[in-house]
């Protein structure tokens, strides 16, 4: 079942965004059981991966992963990122872009729909106002 939230929308529009203003996009991910990336590179539990057109290849990002091959030190690795594990979002050259909540795939994420007696929850109220972008430092 694909991801309902708005993130992977919002992450592909950032990237979209990036590669059409011939910046470099980058994503901070918070790495956990169900993400495969070089753990050499890891620090604190982070880890900060240019994902460009020109660093990349076999690129796809999904309502639920991002995954790509890409070079370290010389070496060929394929990388798998749950797009809940992604932090932010954002250019390399300016920092604009997007900050997100990271869902760790070690705690299950709530479900959405009927509840535990088969009852749907009343829908959230529609936020008012414009949508900002926000500057990821």
């Amino acid at each position: 079942m694909p991801d309902p939230s708005t993130k992977p929308y919002l992450m592909r529009a950032i990237y979209e965004w990036c590669v059409d203003s011939g910046y470099t996009p980058y994503v901070s991910v918070t790495v956990d059981s169900a993400t495969r990336v070089p753990m050499e590179y890891v620090k604190d539990g982070q880890i900060v991966l240019n994902i460009g057109p020109i660093a990349v290849e076999r690129f796809n990002m999904g309502n639920e992963l991002i995954e790509f091959s890409a070079r370290f030190n010389g070496t060929g690795r394929d990388i798998s990122i749950p797009i809940g594990a992604v932090s932010a979002i954002y250019a390399r050259e300016n920092g604009q872009g997007l900050s997100f909540e990271v869902c760790a795939a070690d705690t299950p994420a709530p479900s959405a729909g009927a509840d535990q007696s088969g009852e749907h929850p009343p829908e959230p109220p529609r936020p008012s106002g414009k949508p900002s972008l926000r500057r990821v430092k």
